[in-house]
């Protein structure tokens, strides 16, 4: 990529073709690069040397020549002068004339211009002439002429190799240049000096003999470098580092952020190899300081911890709606990544769900230890404290704000609470202490209290605000919890007042029962046991959805309704029908309530929550959400002992298991019907089943077989396996199981179990007989009637039993149908039953004097100590019961006209 860029900045083709050669003659000339410029430089300089070479050539080879001129014209000159014949002619008397003819001679032949005098001597050393040789300089000038192409072209071959060297050496100038021009350079290696030098990390550069090369300012400043270290290209060995740092740097290994101690400082030590970069053998080291980058680091640890913890408390904190267990739970947060130890207090008003009075004489309980032994601890968790006024923990309850004690052994009023048991704190290394008010909506609900030992560092100022923080995201879960206590404890109240608190005397079924409510809330599950007319008993169990105060209500209402239409002693069906109109009715007028009271707040009216999904504060107030009760279920039941029959419906509501006196589970198909409040019209079926005697019938709510963790396929699976083991099982017994079995850790509904088993009530104890409509028939079925009275030892109800049979008897000939039937029951009363063919109702009414009739149910009333009218598909049975013990004193024939004679004086009407 950087080679492409360079030959790109040489003025290559984008495209990638290869450069004309005039393109690169013009880049070699540009002078506003450094490489043009050298190259201009460089020319020019080798133009200069060759022009001085031939200059210096020419005025050399001039020189040589008139020297050897000069030479020649003296040697010649000598020579003329002491050759024979010239000291003669010298001294005769026409010496000219004898010389100048042969010097003459000489000069022409030689050519030269340059003319050399020589004295002439004779023996005597006497001058007696001077000989003159003449040398013509034209002959050397020629000489030098005839040398110069010669030189010439030396110089020229000199000059083009100058230049192909310069032109080579220019062109790599450029590559390094990238074509750059002086004072981008001079700017590029200004930035280069500054960036080097700008930077905090250390660099240096070492050379391949382990020779310090370069070292910025930061590379000085963190090895304490010496002035002269990199001027003198000094050993990396001479520079005082530590032996460690000193045997990397010169090694010429890589490494990557190895941490060397240079001093007091640890570095972070990068060496690379300089070479497969382009440069010289050696190595490149960059420093960093990790003392202070260790120290921020150490911080901002610190900080993400905090941040993590504070996280780990939302998710941790407040996973129930427990004040006890909200408070271990900041505790168990809060060990070891906080605090060695950590103790907290709750007021005494908020483990029983009140507003806590604020003061520092207020007794608080122990709810949490974490971190130490609870035998260690001065107060164990259950342990009432008042702490004393001047230590940390009242003074921080007194001004609602955080306490630190940096240091308790220092501390004097953090003694004053307990001497010994203080002085075990101490003996156990704990040191600091950060005392913290649990509050919450302007209400303090307790303190939590933060230790550490001499294992770690002491509490600081900076420590208070995070242990702040820390207490009050779990002092909101605590109030929450608190406020939760209180509503759970009114619900609870409530639910279990409206539940049965004892189940009726009958002896049809033996019956088990058990409720549980949700830790999420008391919810509307109910159940009961109602005894009906003929020795039958009613079983129930139901469901409102939603949890609270208003579930609760709502389940009471129910229940009332239940035993109202019971007294009526309608069949389950009509039962339930009746039952899913009167929710229908509620749920209209509590949505025509509810929108009364938005309009008169001018708001629209909100829409139904179903309980259970709200925010915690939702939960901390079970009324919250739907007022409405539509979608409560319900299964209702009748077991008649003498026929063993039990006759079933249910509205929205699963499914009883049956379990027979051999062990073997079924679930009978009972017809569903839509919960109550969405029937409607459609209509609500029954199904009967036949038990034998020791059978037990299993009704729940769906809280026991289905949960977030577990659908109903598969809990009604649990079910039948708890239910098949244990075949001689008591229905207590049976809960118990069930219950150990099937119960999760943290139920999310409600549950109501109800395990009822079968007795028959035996032939010896049932007396039927046919009556025709004859009146004389009335008299043989009375006889009969007595004596089975007799044959049960109930001589004493024999005179009020005739009167009642004749009675009623006597109505069923006059007013009724065939077929018309009697029957006594032996229970725990004895039960009269006469039935007829017609669905005409008697009714009770006061007769005037002069009346024939009309004072005979009146009668019956008086006697019998309850009856009433049941209608069955073909007609009606007017039953009436009478105590074994013989109910209310006084009763007899006397008795009998005592009530007669009462109504003489009524006039007639």
């Amino acid at each position: 990529m950087g080679q492409r860029e360079n030959f790109r900045r040489e003025g290559d083709d984008p495209r990638g073709s290869s450069p004309s050669h005039r393109q690169r003659f013009h880049s070699l000339l540009d002078v506003r690069s450094v490489a043009g410029q050298v190259f201009v430089l460089q020319l020019a300089l080798a133009v200069l040397l060759v022009v001085a070479a031939v200059l210096a050539l020419v005025f050399q080879a001039q020189g040589a020549t008139v020297r050897e001129a000069r030479q020649r014209s003296i040697v010649g000159a000598e020579t003329f002068a002491h050759a024979p014949g010239t000291l003669t002619a010298m001294k005769s008397a026409h010496p000219t004339a004898l010389l100048q003819p042969p010097a003459e001679s000489a000069r022409k032949h030689s050519g030269l211009g340059l003319n050399t005098v020589t004295p002439v001597v004779d023996t005597g050393h006497h001058v007696v002439g001077l000989d003159s040789a003449g040398i013509r300089p034209a002959k050397a000038d020629e000489r030098i002429a005839g040398q110069l192409p010669l030189l010439l072209g030396s110089a020229a071959g000199a000059l083009l190799l100058a230049v192909a060297g310069t032109a080579l050496i220019n062109r790599r100038l450029r590559r390094q240049t990238h074509g750059l021009d002086p004072a981008a350079m001079y700017r590029m290696y200004d930035h280069h000096h500054a960036v080097l030098h700008a930077v905090r990390e250390g660099v240096l550069i070492v050379s391949s003999d382990g020779r310090l090369l370069l070292a910025n300012d930061e590379a000085r400043r963190l090895l304490e470098l010496p002035a002269d270290a990199e001027e003198n290209r000094r050993p990396i060995a001479d520079l005082g580092l530590e032996p460690r740092l000193s045997a990397l740097l010169t090694s010429g290994r890589e490494a990557t952020d190895e941490v060397h101690l240079s001093g007091d400082r640890l570095l972070a030590v990068n060496v690379r190899p300089t070479a497969p970069y382009g440069g010289p053998a050696g190595s490149a080291v960059t420093l960093r300081d990790t003392t202070e980058l260790r120290a921020l680091t150490g911080r901002a640890a610190v900080a993400q911890e905090r941040l993590r913890l504070i996280h780990d408390a939302g998710l941790r904190i407040g996973t129930t709606l427990d004040v006890g267990r909200t408070a271990a739970e900041l505790a168990d947060v809060a060990v070891p990544r906080f605090a060695d130890v950590v103790t907290v207090e709750l007021l005494e008003p908020v483990l029983r769900g009140n507003e806590p009075e604020s003061g520092t004489t207020a007794d608080l309980r122990r709810m949490a230890v974490r971190g130490v032994p609870q035998e260690s601890a001065i107060y164990q968790v259950g342990d009432v404290i008042r702490f004393v006024p001047g230590t940390p923990m009242a003074a921080s309850l007194e001004s609602r704000r955080p306490v630190l004690v940096d240091d308790l052994r220092r501390s004097d009023t953090w003694r004053r609470q307990d001497l010994e048991g203080t002085q075990r704190v101490l003996d156990a290394r704990i040191r600091s202490l950060i005392a913290v008010p649990l509050q919450a909506r302007g209400v303090v609900l307790g303190l939590a209290n933060f230790w550490r030992s001499d294992h770690a560092d002491d509490f600081e100022q900076e420590d208070l605000s995070f242990a702040e923080e820390l207490t009050a995201r779990a002092a909101i879960s605590i109030d929450n919890a608190r406020r939760y206590t209180r509503e759970h404890t009114t619900a609870v109240t409530l639910q279990r007042s409206l539940l049965p608190q004892t189940l009726p005397e009958q002896s049809a079924l033996e019956v088990a029962h058990r409720y549980l409510p949700a830790q999420a809330g008391v919810g509307g599950d109910w159940f009961d046991v109602i005894p009906l007319p003929g020795a039958r008993v009613a079983l129930v169990v139901g469901d409102v959805v939603g949890h609270g105060l208003h579930a609760a209500a709502t389940m009471g209402r129910l229940r009332t309704a239940v035993h109202n239409f019971s007294a009526l002693d309608l069949p389950p069906d009509e039962l339930l029908s009746h039952l899913d109109e009167l929710v229908s009715h509620i749920d209209t007028d509590e949505a025509r309530a509810a929108s009364r009271e938005a309009g008169g707040r001018g708001e629209g009216v909100e829409e139904t929550v179903r309980p259970g999904t709200g925010s915690d504060t939702d939960r901390a107030r079970p009324d919250a959400g739907r007022t409405g009760i539509t979608g409560a279920t319900c299964l209702y039941a009748i077991y008649e002992p003498v026929a063993g029959r039990v006759t079933l419906a249910r509205a929205g509501h699963p499914g009883p298991a049956v379990v027979h006196p051999d062990g073997a589970v079924t679930f009978p198909e009972v017809p569903v019907s839509p919960p109550l409040g969405l029937g409607g019209s459609v209509p609500v079926e029954t199904a009967e089943l036949t038990l034998p005697q020791g059978s037990r019938l299993v009704l729940y709510t769906n809280g026991l077989v289905e949960d977030r963790d577990r659908d109903i396929g598969t809990g009604l699976d649990q079910l039948r396996t708890v239910l098949a083991t244990g075949a001689d099982r008591t229905p207590e017994q049976t809960c118990a199981a069930v219950l150990d079995a099937m119960l999760s850790e943290h139920p999310s509904d409600d549950i109501a179990l109800l395990v009822a088993r079968t007795h028959l009530l035996g032939p010896s104890r049932v007396a039927e007989w046919e009556v025709s409509s004859d009146p004389a028939a009335v008299a043989p079925v009375r006889a009969a009637c007595l004596r089975t009275l007799e044959s049960w030892g109930l001589e004493a109800l024999e005179f009020t039993t005739e009167l009642i049979l004749s009675e009623l008897i006597t109505n069923a000939i006059r007013y009724g149908a065939q077929p018309i039937r009697v029957r006594l029951l032996h229970d725990r009363a004895l039960i009269c039953e006469v039935s007829d063919g017609t669905s005409a109702s008697p009714h009770l009414r006061r007769a005037a004097t002069t009346d024939e009739g009309g004072r005979g149910l009146f009668l019956v009333a008086q006697f019998a100590q309850r009856w009433g009218t049941r209608y069955t598909p073909g007609g009606k049975v007017i039953w009436t019961e009478q105590s074994l013990d013989e109910g209310r004193p006084g009763r007899g024939p006397d008795a009998a006209d005592d009530v007669l004679d009462q109504w003489e004086d009524v006039p007639a009407l």
